[in-house]
């Protein structure tokens, strides 16, 4: 019986080992696919960002542009965004100043209406 139970887990574990061996095969074939997309990706927006820069020779150098755009392009958003919300806050100071302003007025324009 013990013969049995050893001969049963060494089949599930010959299963669990041929399943492992198919999720690598898997994984691995998502994994060129995901490399090929990403070459292509690269190339497509080296070649937006050049597209007289075809060559392989000028390829380090253009990544190199194109990563330090990308990344001049991100800190400029980042400083916009801060603008934007120094705006905002500018915008919703001036609002509620006005408000105030125009309860002051219709309180000054009663007082002068009692007054009358």
């Amino acid at each position: 019986q013990v013969e049995k139970e050893l001969q049963e887990t060494c089949a599930r574990q010959v299963l669990q080992l041929q399943e492992m061996g198919r999720r690598e095969r898997l994984l691995q074939a998502d994994l060129g696919r995901t490399k090929e997309q990403l070459e292509s990706f690269k190339s497509q927006v080296l070649q937006a960002c050049s597209p007289e820069a075809a060559g392989a020779s000028g390829m380090a150098v253009m990544e190199q542009e194109v990563i330090e755009k990308v990344r001049q392009t991100y800190e400029e958003s980042q400083l916009s965004q801060e603008r934007e919300k120094c705006l905002q806050e500018e915008l919703s100071s001036q609002l509620k100043k006005e408000k105030e302003v125009s309860e002051n007025i219709e309180r000054f324009k009663k007082s002068l209406c009692e007054l009358q």
